[in-house]
């Protein structure tokens, strides 16, 4: 059964938009202003509330919890 753990933090779920957009975690850095190891800690907190082994599954867990949704054209 698909859980998660605890409530993703709004930076945490800023991250994972700019992942799922193909962003890299350099980017993502310069784009919130935040260092390479910050943006790190905020996608493993990610990985660890979503139970997933990495960010693709993180991606995927947050779409199917409605976390995150597809664009409206």
């Amino acid at each position: 059964m698909l859980m998660i753990k605890k409530a993703l933090s709004p930076k945490e779920r800023e991250c994972l938009y700019w992942v799922a957009l193909g962003k890299t975690t350099y980017e993502i850095g310069i784009i919130l202003g935040l260092s390479y190891h910050t943006v790190n800690f905020h996608l493993r907190n990610v990985c660890n509330k979503l139970d997933a082994p990495n960010r693709s599954a993180a991606i995927a867990k947050a779409f199917h919890f409605a976390i995150l949704k597809l664009p409206s054209n």
